[in-house]
């Protein structure tokens, strides 16, 4: 019998994705959020500033088999400015970013513009306003994850990221959660 459990939750802007912090306890963590079984990690991260979807499992082995590059992740973001089609080229072909201090070419993957703003659970922190100059909604869909990839890929362009979601892993989506929301699910039947 599988005793494993997964969970999955959509982060809020501010918040760590850790369970435990050493040194400073000030610091907003996923298990202030729910009761979470002792074991439970978070597959994957999002920084301090990204939002949306993490899957969290007190299974090391589901946590390998969602990393893999065989699992779609996909994000919503709002980057600086009306985006170019030959940015979104670009951000689809792969571009080069440091990882690790050496420059690191991105898998292939998908880039488009969105149609209007998602709708999204209203953030902790306001994003700038349109008096700041033009904004852009775009999905960027990656098979890998490097630290802060996508940050990186869209300032390489000449687009900076305002504000990342996490919409999707696999076929798991934040759809209709809110942020800090917590839900209990089975993870074997996704991956």
């Amino acid at each position: 019998m599988n005793s494993h459990r997964h969970f999955i939750i959509f982060k809020p802007w501010g918040y760590h994705s850790q369970f435990i912090l050493a040194g400073n306890k000030k610091k907003l963590l996923l298990g202030s959020l729910h009761d979470f079984p002792e074991g439970t990690m978070s597959i994957g991260r999002l920084d301090k500033p990204s939002e949306g979807l993490l899957l969290l499992t007190t299974d090391g082995k589901m946590s390998q088999a969602v990393r893999s590059k065989k699992v779609e992740k996909e994000y919503y973001v709002q980057v600086d400015g009306e985006i170019t089609q030959e940015a979104l080229n670009q951000l689809q072909n792969g571009v080069e970013i440091m990882v690790d201090h050496e420059l690191y070419l991105t898998r292939p993957g998908k880039a488009f513009k969105l149609k209007g703003t998602p709708i999204l659970p209203k953030r902790a922190k306001p994003i700038r306003d349109d008096r700041h100059g033009p904004s852009t909604w775009i999905s960027i869909t990656i098979v890998e994850g490097k630290n802060r990839q996508i940050r990186k890929m869209t300032a390489a362009v000449g687009y900076p990221t305002l504000r990342l979601v996490r919409f999707r892993i696999g076929d798991i989506t934040t759809s209709d959660m809110d942020a800090g929301e917590v839900r209990e699910i089975d993870l074997n039947t996704h991956f």
